[in-house]
C-alpha cells in the first residue's frame, strides 16, 4: 500500500513560499553582485598594473636609458621592484641587463610554461602592442599555483610614443598569496558579508512571514470553524470580520450574510414543517368529527334504532349539515390553495371600495341590527378606485366584518375606512370588540389558527378564514395585518393596488 505524503497547513506551505522566494531572490542577487564585484575588481587590478608598467616604462625610456644605455639603467638601484611584482625587461637586441632582468618574489618560481608565456608577451610589445593576459606561476615552497595577470608594454626612447622602441617591459601580479594581504581577500569578505546578510534577511523573512501568514490564515481558520459548525447543524455560528476591509474581509462579512441567510431559510423550513404538521392535525381533528357524526347517525338509521318517522328525518338532515360542513373545509382548502399556488384567476378591473363597502354591509345589516351593532361605512365617495377582482374583494370583507360581528358585544360599531398610501390604497376594517390577546395577534393569519381554543368548528368556523383573506390580499400583490387591545376592540388593514387614473374598462382575467 502507497504511504501517504503528511498534508501540509495552509499557513506553513505560505511562509515555505517566502521563503523559497525570498532565499532564490538573495541567492540570485548575490550571485549577481559577486560577479559584478569579481569583475570590477579585476577590470580594476588589470587597469592599476597597466598605468603602474606604462609609468615604469616611461621612467625607464626618458629618465635612465636615454641618458645612459641600459648600463644607466642598471646603475640605479631605485629601478629595482622589490615585493609581490614580477618584472623582466628586454631590448631590441634582447639582451637587457642582468640586474633588471628579472625581479622575482621570493615566494615564485618560474618554470618552461611560464617564462614561454612571458618570452612570447615580450616579443608582442617590442613589435609595438600591449598584452594583457594571466599567467599561472609556481610557489617555491610548495605545489601551490598562483594565479596572476600581466602586462607587457613597449619601451619607447625618451618615454615618447612615437619614439624609437628600445625594449620590453613585462610585469605581473599575483591575484592570491601565500601569506599576508591578499587583493582577493576583499572579494572573500564581500562574499562573507553578503553570505551574512542573506542570512538575516531570510530570518527577518521568516519572522514576518510568520506574522503575515498568521493574520492570513486567522480569518481561514474561524471560516473553517463556522462551516464545520454548520456542517453539523449549527446556523448560529458567526466569524469575526478581520478589521482590514480586504477579500478576506468581505469573504467573512459574505459568510456571515449567507449563514444568516441559511438560518432563516432553515428556521422558516421548520416553522414550514411545523405548520404542514399542525395542518395535518387540524385537518384530521376536523374531519374526525363530522365523520364521527355522521358514522353515528348513519349507523342509527341503518339499524332501525330511530323508527320515529320525524326523528329520522331530523337525523337525515343533521348527517346532510355534517356534509355540508365537510363540503365547506375542503373547498376553503382548495380556494387556498388554489390562492397560495398562484392557480387562481383574478377578474381584475377597477373597482369602487366605497360603493362595495355599501353593498357588503347591506348583506351583513340585519344580524348586526339583531345584535345592537352599529355599522358605518367611513370610505369618501369619491375615493380612489382599486384595480381588484371583485368578488375576492367581497369575500375579504364579509368574512373581516363577520369576524368583527361576532366578537362585538351590543352596543359596539363596527366601521370600514380607507386611505390612499403611495400607490395602494390601504383600506380597514375596525371594531369595539373584545380584542385579540397580544400572544395570539402573530398568529391569526396562519391556517386553522383559533384564538379562542374552547370553540369548536360548529361555533367558530373551520380556522381557515383569515388564511383565505390573507392569501387573497397577496395574490393582489398587498400585504394585510392586524392591530388589537384586548377589551377595546380590533382593526386589520389591507392594502390594493389603485387602479390607473385612465381606466374605464375592465381588464382582462390574470393568472396570479
Amino acid at each position: 500500500m502507497k504511504a501517504r505524503l503528511p498534508t501540509l497547513s495552509l499557513r506553513a506551505k505560505l511562509v515555505l513560499s517566502y521563503l523559497a522566494v525570498t532565499l532564490g531572490a538573495i541567492l540570485m542577487l548575490s550571485i549577481v553582485v559577486s560577479i559584478a564585484i569579481q569583475n570590477s575588481f579585476a577590470s580594476s587590478q588589470r587597469s592599476q598594473l597597466q598605468v603602474r608598467a606604462e609609468d615604469f616604462a616611461g621612467q625607464l625610456g626618458k629618465a635612465y636609458y636615454s641618458f645612459a644605455g641600459w648600463q644607466g639603467v642598471s646603475a640605479h638601484t631605485t629601478l629595482e621592484i622589490a615585493g609581490t611584482v614580477l618584472v623582466k625587461i628586454d631590448d631590441v637586441s634582447n639582451n637587457p641587463p642582468n640586474p633588471l632582468n628579472y625581479t622575482i618574489p621570493p615566494f615564485l618560481q618560474l618554470n618552461a610554461t611560464s617564462t614561454s608565456t612571458i618570452d612570447q608577451a615580450l616579443a608582442q610589445a617590442l613589435s609595438g602592442q600591449e598584452v594583457q593576459g594571466q599567467l599561472q606561476i609556481h610557489s617555491s615552497t610548495d605545489d601551490d599555483t598562483f594565479n596572476s595577470i600581466y602586462i607587457a608594454v613597449p619601451i619607447y626612447y625618451n618615454g615618447q610614443s612615437n619614439a624609437e622602441i628600445v625594449g620590453a617591459l613585462f610585469m605581473a601580479e599575483p591575484q592570491q598569496y601565500p601569506q599576508g594581504f591578499s587583493p582577493y581577500d576583499f572579494l572573500t569578505n564581500v562574499n562573507q558579508a553578503i553570505l551574512i546578510s542573506g542570512l538575516i534577511a531570510a530570518l527577518a523573512v521568516v519572522i514576518v512571514s510568520l506574522i503575515l501568514v498568521r493574520r492570513l490564515t486567522r480569518p481561514l481558520e474561524s471560516l473553517t470553524v463556522a462551516a464545520e459548525q454548520m456542517r453539523q447543524g449549527d446556523y448560529t455560528h458567526r466569524v469575526e470580520p478581520p478589521k482590514s476591509r480586504d477579500e478576506l474581509g468581505r469573504l467573512s462579512q459574505a459568510f456571515n450574510e449567507m449563514a444568516e441567510t441559511i438560518e432563516s431559510d432553515i428556521t422558516e423550513l421548520r416553522r414550514q414543517e411545523q405548520l404542514r404538521r399542525d395542518l395535518l392535525a387540524n385537518i384530521a381533528h376536523d374531519l374526525a368529527t363530522p365523520l364521527t357524526a355522521i358514522q353515528g347517525f348513519s349507523e342509527a338509521l341503518g339499524d332501525d334504532v330511530i323508527s320515529d318517522p320525524a326523528a329520522r328525518q331530523e337525523t337525515a338532515q343533521l348527517i346532510a349539515r355534517e356534509v355540508q360542513r365537510m363540503r365547506r373545509l375542503v373547498a376553503d382548502m382548495q380556494q387556498m390553495t388554489s390562492l397560495e399556488s398562484g392557480r387562481a384567476r383574478l377578474d381584475l378591473a377597477p373597482l369602487d371600495m366605497h360603493g362595495l363597502v355599501d353593498e357588503t354591509l347591506a348583506v351583513i345589516e340585519p344580524e348586526c341590527e339583531q345584535a345592537g351593532i352599529t355599522l358605518r361605512n367611513e370610505i369618501p365617495s369619491q375615493a380612489a378606485f382599486v384595480l381588484a377582482d371583485s368578488d375576492r374583494v367581497t369575500q375579504v370583507l364579509l368574512n373581516l366584518l363577520d369576524n368583527a360581528r361576532r366578537h362585538t358585544a351590543s352596543g359596539g360599531a363596527i366601521s370600514v375606512g380607507a386611505r390612499p398610501a403611495d400607490r395602494m390604497l390601504s383600506v380597514w376594517v375596525s371594531d369595539t370588540g373584545t380584542g385579540i390577546d397580544p400572544a395570539d395577534l402573530p398568529n391569526i393569519f396562519e391556517r386553522f389558527y383559533r384564538a379562542d381554543r374552547a370553540r369548536t368548528g360548529t361555533t367558530g368556523g373551520s380556522g381557515l378564514g383569515l388564511s383565505i383573506v390573507k392569501a387573497i390580499i397577496s395574490a393582489h400583490g398587498g400585504t394585510i395585518s392586524a392591530e388589537s387591545t384586548p377589551g377595546k376592540g380590533t382593526r386589520i388593514t389591507f392594502n390594493l393596488p389603485l387602479a390607473p387614473a385612465l381606466a374605464s374598462e375592465k381588464l382582462p382575467a390574470q393568472r396570479v
